[in-house]
């Protein structure tokens, strides 16, 4: 028993399976062997460890990381965590020299700064995969750049819009993703090693110096806070929550766009399944297990901010169940990463139903408003009113607006000429929407060009 001075008799089986985290905080095994080392050299530097020591310390860890990158390191349930099993193997290897390791720290700033260097570490890798997904559909968008659509709200045909602009929409919501993350990274980036269990240390050590062999902007500058507090997973979960539903929110559109009535694109084998009885059938599986992995990020921070929030300073044990939901929901997050970057550069779109689709539910209708202010001068209420009623004409008739007759318009509005004929079109539509960040083919070539020279 590492912690066992004090007690006379041995842990229940139940309160050894409830208080073990080995199980899954063995992820950390990397952290917490970097942050040793750091911490090793430190305490020689300033005189608590030999030189003889920090080089049997050295070595010693090293070979326990080529062990458990093996496959050989034999975990322990009864020593508790990664920290306890690494030190007792370093010490059944090194003898003495491993029990001096522990000096000048606890588990709690020890746990607080594996944990903070496997969140940053999650987020570079994120950040890479968020990336890739904006550099597929920026490839996509500057392909497509030209290509009209119907644009929706409600679900309704409003206005054609540009296949390229649409996707261009997700890289904007990518990118704030990214900035989310790279203020996470920001934010955590202090070194809590040296806080010991909550109160710091009387040894004369150089917090300083194994924040900088870590990569950390600087030391944690409470104690109290650096041990106990969370919310750099806290964060971390919440850019990933959001950044899981942006993909959600695209998967939903891949389900849509890919359902037989719609069937504006086409996923290959390599992303959609059968069924079992309908053989016919091709499912988009993948979007759909995008779709459905945002609860399980999304529950991971609602799960971790109720472990949290009552927590009096400064660590407790509760604390120990804030590293499954992160590694779970950092796992989910990077496979739709992944699995949506795939479905983007595999989708094959039918561009030509897609663009007899932009033309249905009387979607230049606002094009007609506009030439109606521009071109008569009428009051926007007003070209509203009047484009209304010839709508309400046009349906009854079972015809598009571009079919209605000059008379017929003129019946509802006498100042209407065969001019208003160029703005029924689709092409019309979204070739004039050319003001900042609309759906303009120009528009559209030049931001996905943008993005192709940012992200490449």
């Amino acid at each position: 028993m590492q912690w066992g001075g004090r007690f006379a008799g041995g842990p229940s089986v139940i309160m050894q399976d409830i208080n073990a985290s080995i199980g899954f905080d063995r992820k950390l095994w990397r952290q917490d062997i970097r942050g040793s080392r750091a911490h090793a050299a430190m305490l020689a530097t300033i005189g608590l460890l030999s030189a003889e020591d920090e080089d049997a310390i050295a070595s010693g860890l090293e070979a326990i990381a080529q062990e458990i990158e093996a496959g050989r390191f034999a975990f322990d349930v009864a020593l508790e965590d990664i920290h306890m099993n690494i030190e007792a193997r370093l010490t059944e290897r090194i003898g003495e020299a491993g029990k001096r390791l522990h000096t000048a720290r606890s588990r709690n700033d020890q746990v607080a700064t594996d944990f903070r260097l496997w969140v940053r570490d999650a987020i570079d890798g994120l950040t890479a995969q968020v990336s890739d997904v904006m550099l597929a559909l920026a490839q996509r968008a500057a392909q497509h750049a030209g290509d009209p659509m119907p644009g929706f709200t409600h679900l309704q045909t409003a206005q054609p819009v540009t296949f390229g602009h649409h996707l261009l929409a997700y890289i904007e919501m990518l990118e704030r993703d990214r900035g989310r993350l790279a203020d996470c990274r920001r934010r955590l980036n202090a070194c809590p090693l040296g806080s010991a269990a909550l109160a710091g240390t009387s040894f004369p050590i150089d917090r300083a110096m194994t924040a900088a062999a870590l990569g950390f902007d600087r030391p944690t500058a409470n104690s109290l806070d650096a041990v106990s507090d969370r919310d750099f997973a806290l964060e971390f979960l919440s850019a990933a929550a959001i950044s899981a539903m942006h993909l959600s929110r695209l998967a939903e559109e891949i389900v849509i766009w890919c359902s037989a009535p719609y069937r504006f694109i086409r996923l290959s084998d390599a992303f959609t399944t059968g069924s079992s009885i309908m053989p016919q059938k091709r499912n988009p599986d993948a979007a759909e297990l995008v779709r459905a992995k945002t609860g399980r990020v999304t529950g991971a921070l609602v799960g971790l901010l109720t472990v949290m929030k009552g927590l009096p300073l400064a660590y407790a044990k509760d604390m120990q169940e804030d590293k499954e939901p992160v590694f779970d929901a950092a796992e989910a997050w990077a496979l739709s990463l992944a699995a949506t970057a795939g479905m983007v550069r595999d989708m094959v779109p039918d561009t030509a139903r897609m663009r007899a689709f932009a033309g249905s539910g009387f979607a230049t209708a606002t094009d007609l408003a506009d030439w109606l202010v521009r071109v008569l001068r009428l009051p926007f209420r007003s070209a509203h009113h009047v484009t209304g009623r010839l709508v309400a004409l046009a349906e009854a008739r079972g015809v598009d607006l571009a079919d209605l007759t000059l008379a017929e318009m003129q019946a509802v509005e006498p100042g209407i000429t065969d001019d208003v004929f160029s703005v029924l079109t689709v092409e019309a539509s979204v070739a004039s929407r050319t003001s900042y960040g609309g759906t303009a083919p120009a528009n559209v070539a030049e931001q996905a060009a943008r993005w192709l020279a940012v992200l490449a």
